[in-house]
């Protein structure tokens, strides 16, 4: 027991003995070794007809994407009202991508014009931040990081 206290002992005089300026020296190359993340991401949610879908993952993977999904959803609104307002299908995909936060407003105003001016393709889309990603392989991969690559823009 009494080695274990010698010990402990020793460190606190070990570090204790270290400058104050050293110390400090340390630390701030600690700090400015560990950087943060570049670009914060995003998860785009675009829902589209079922008969667009390629046409609109093929648009979202030109903005520096690589990993998108997709789910088949239905739209809620009756036969009635479908048939009401002239709309005959009411399959839908729901498509999820990451995104970088740089690039999420082009990524939007891109699907806002292409929604607006193509026919039957009208559709919703939206951001969700991400707060965290697991690995620094992995949020390279999803932010499109490629070491020793160049960075192209859209």
């Amino acid at each position: 027991m009494s080695s274990v206290v010698n010990e402990v002992a020793k460190k606190t005089r070990r570090t204790a003995a270290k400058p104050a300026a050293r110390r400090t020296a340390t630390r701030a190359r600690t700090q400015a070794g560990h950087k943060a993340a570049p670009q914060k991401l995003k998860l785009l949610v675009t829902v589209v007809p079922r008969r667009k879908t390629e046409y609109f993952m093929d648009l979202i993977q030109a903005f520096d994407v690589n990993m998108q999904f997709c789910c088949t959803a239905n739209g809620t609104a009756s036969s009635d009202i479908m048939a009401l307002m002239g709309l005959e299908d009411n399959e839908k995909r729901v498509i999820f991508s990451v995104v970088r936060e740089d690039m999420a407003p082009r990524v939007l105003l891109a699907l806002e014009e292409k929604f607006a001016t193509i026919k039957n393709a009208k559709g919703i889309a939206m951001t969700v931040p991400l707060t965290g990603v697991i690995g620094v392989a992995i949020y390279q991969f999803l932010a499109n990081h490629r070491k020793g690559g160049k960075q192209h823009e859209i």
